[in-house]
């Protein structure tokens, strides 16, 4: 089964709702409440999402945090970087070379790079302004809501 983690879900909900905003600060603790996070996951997606330059702190009485610049010129994919602990890819060989001992005489890698290399494309190319404006369900394939009263992890509140 192909996931991300946790954690990439939430960094993605955060930024979300961030640019739902985008000339706005927030605080980790406002944030947390608002998507319905605990304040010290959403303190550490931060952090993360600082350190790859997606998101900028100010400091002070009035600080908190902001996107370092529009959410049309940040990927899906650039999130994904930020918060997953390894290197992108579908397989450990399409992801980096030298982890599989098959490797060699592997005669399925080269497709699984290739399909990894459309996926991380795909990535590449919904924004996260894209993603302030879902697509209505008929155009995003099929899928349908999620119901019950977990599902507001996954969606963004006002």
């Amino acid at each position: 089964m192909l996931r991300i983690s946790k954690l990439t879900d939430y960094g993605t909900l955060v930024l979300t709702h961030m640019a739902s905003f985008p000339d706005r600060l927030f605080s980790a603790t406002d944030l947390a409440a608002i998507v319905g996070l605990g304040a010290p996951t959403v303190s550490k997606v931060l952090k993360s999402l600082g350190r790859h330059d997606l998101v900028r702190s100010v400091r002070g009485l009035h600080g908190g945090y902001a996107l370092s610049r529009p959410p049309a010129q940040i990927s899906v994919a650039q999130i994904v970087d930020a918060l997953e602990e390894q290197p992108f890819g579908l397989t450990e060989c399409s992801a980096s070379a030298g982890t599989c001992d098959f490797e060699s005489d592997c005669r399925i890698r080269a497709n699984w790079q290739r399909i990894n290399g459309v996926v991380r494309r795909a990535l590449e190319d919904v924004s996260l302004a894209d993603m302030v404006s879902p697509l209505p369900v008929a155009q995003a394939g099929g899928a349908r809501p999620i119901a019950g009263p977990q599902s507001i992890k996954g969606r963004i509140a006002p």
